[in-house]
């Protein structure tokens, strides 16, 4: 199930030879696969700012920041927790901000704008790694809190449970972004109901129990005091979740065109469904942390972070024998909102892998298979119990990975360090970029060895704060020492700063690729002096046996000028 090819031959035009690549039915089928590898083109953008965005804080569902939260406060105490959750979700929201308006404007999702904000076409296949691992990974724990809901409704082992929880998504998943659309639209009202109710409830039946929380010490001996090393570790914890801003990404990359009209609503719904996540996630994991709270003298420490458990305790006095079956269908709603996000975007990483690993790409939906897999996999082995201390590990990567991008984004373009637009295809970029690959390599090997214990017991509980410090040092620092010469191999004649001609100025104009003889829109296209003519960015990922010329031999002038053009109906 791979694309095929023959041999090249050179010339275009709108009478060009017949294609010399075919793609296998579920890779050319773009209403499954979604453009994973590619711009997203306005043509394809048929969705409001408000649905975008709907859909993309839709799968912000999970429930595995209440398990998150109650893991932090019963660790390191309400006060060390409220402060580690909070300052949390100020950096991922501030990193946040110009990733998730960078991938609304450029229609990119989080690889591909990785690839053009310091990291080269080779540097960010380490990232498509990252990101994937966050996907299965979370996939992991919230199946795993699904299959917990099931166990406690109707008895099912929660072996079996972790396999429902897995094939339960891959239909939704199959049929791509229209599919998810309707699943986040219709879950809603039975999730904002399930979410909002246990609290209304307790502030009725419970109405000391915030009191109570706020003076608790944590079921470790953390005490209720302020702790700088609670803090510390707390937040690492709750930094594991930074990465989340890919997955909005690859709903934000479906925004359309900002325009006069659109502004105000296209701006708030980017803030809302990009950064936006964190404000509803640091009050879901305080909100978790205190149905754990409560439930806790009933439930027991390790029942109290399911949350299936205090979810049953908190419904009991109003639903009595029907808080089991109301919790239930609760978590299971949520769950299956974020993990169709999960294996959505864990598919697209996957793929933005190995496309440009192996050159070959059979489809996206291919690889829901694999990520899903390696989820099961976790989810057997119990990874829920070593919840602190994976979150932790992971936190250093991701929050280095991110931290570079959006120092890229604000600090290296703004000082000319770095192109003022994103260039994402083989064609114009290094290999690897070191402003934003070596910062990133240096800030999470270091910060690493500090969460190690290496360089002693603050710098562990500090390690994420050392991996965002350095990242956002290196980035900017390695981009002014190099003057910026390895984001751009070449010049993009077309629709880069150096274009030229009416081509440049209507992105929308379409042009057909010389290999794959589909029409692509602009920003899609490289020139290709192998093809003497253009090339989409997927087709040129694909040549292994171009050796890039275009780097060595680049076109004397932009052959995509004489092209035909046209705008998409």
């Amino acid at each position: 199930m791979t694309e095929t090819t023959v041999t090249r031959e050179s010339g275009s035009g709108a009478d060009s030879p017949p294609p010399q690549r075919s793609y296998a039915r579920m890779a050319a089928d773009e209403s499954r696969e979604d453009y994973s590898l590619r711009y997203a083109p306005h043509s394809f953008r048929r969705w409001s700012p408000t649905m975008v965005a709907s859909t993309a804080l839709g799968g912000i569902a999970y429930l595995a920041d209440f398990a998150i939260g109650a893991s932090i406060v019963f660790t390191y105490g309400f006060t060390s927790g409220l402060a580690s959750i909070l300052c949390a979700a100020t950096i991922i929201f501030v990193t946040g901000i110009p990733v998730a308006r960078a991938c609304a404007t450029y229609g990119l999702d989080m690889d591909l704008v990785t690839r053009g904000a310091g990291f080269g076409y080779f540097g960010s296949t380490l990232t498509s790694l990252i990101y994937a691992s966050f996907t299965f990974i979370f996939f992991a724990l919230e199946g795993s809190i699904m299959a917990q809901a099931m166990h406690q409704a109707v008895g099912l082992p929660v072996e079996i449970g972790y396999l429902l929880t897995t094939l339960i998504v891959i239909p939704i998943v199959f049929r791509g972004m229209g599919a998810l659309a309707k699943v986040q639209a219709w879950t809603q009202p039975v999730w904002i109901i399930g979410m909002v109710l246990p609290f209304v409830v307790l502030a009725f039946e419970a109405p000391d129990a915030w009191g109570a929380f706020t003076s608790f010490g944590g079921t470790e001996g953390a005490g209720s005091a302020f702790s700088w090393t609670g803090f510390g570790l707390g937040t690492g914890v709750a930094l594991s979740l930074i990465a989340q801003i890919g997955e909005q990404a690859d709903y934000l990359r479906f925004m359309p065109a900002k325009t006069e009209q659109n502004r105000r609503r296209w701006n708030l719904a980017v803030l809302a469904a990009g950064p936006g996540w964190v404000v509803i996630g640091a009050a879901k994991q305080l909100g978790g942390a205190f149905l754990a709270f409560v439930a806790l003298e009933a439930v027991g420490a390790t029942h109290a972070l399911e949350p299936i458990a205090p979810q049953i305790e908190a419904l009991r006095p109003w639903l009595g024998s029907i808080a089991l079956p109301a919790a239930a269908l609760f978590v299971i709603v949520s769950q299956v909102k974020i993990n169709v996000t999960n294996a959505y975007s864990g598919s697209l990483s996957w793929s933005n892998f190995f496309s440009r690993v192996t050159h070959r790409h059979p489809g996206r939906v291919w690889y829901i298979f694999l990520n899903l897999a390696i989820a099961l996999t976790l989810m057997e082995m119990n990874m829920f119990a070593a919840l602190n201390t994976l979150l932790g590990f992971y936190s250093n990567v991701g929050i280095a990975w991110i931290t570079a991008v959006a120092a890229d984004l604000v600090i290296n373009k703004r000082a000319g360090w770095s192109p003022p637009y994103i260039e994402f295809k083989r064609a114009y970029l290094y290999a690897v970029n070191p402003a934003g690959f070596g910062a990133m390599v240096i800030a999470s090997t270091i910060s690493i060895l500090a969460f190690s214990g290496l360089f002693g017991r603050y710098a562990e509980a500090f390690s994420t704060f050392i991996a965002a410090g350095l990242a956002l040092v290196l980035c900017p620092l390695i981009a002014w020492a190099t003057r910026g010469k390895y984001y751009l191999a070449r010049p993009n004649p077309v629709n880069g700063p150096h274009a030229t001609g009416p081509a440049a100025a209507d992105l929308t104009a379409t042009h057909r690729c010389g290999v794959c003889a589909t029409d692509y829109e602009l920003p899609d296209i490289a020139d290709c002096p192998v093809q003497a003519g253009p090339i989409c960015s997927l087709c040129c990922s694909l040549d292994a046996g171009c050796e890039d010329a275009c780097r060595t031999s680049p076109p004397s002038g932009p052959v995509l000028m004489p092209m035909p053009t046209r705008r998409p109906d």
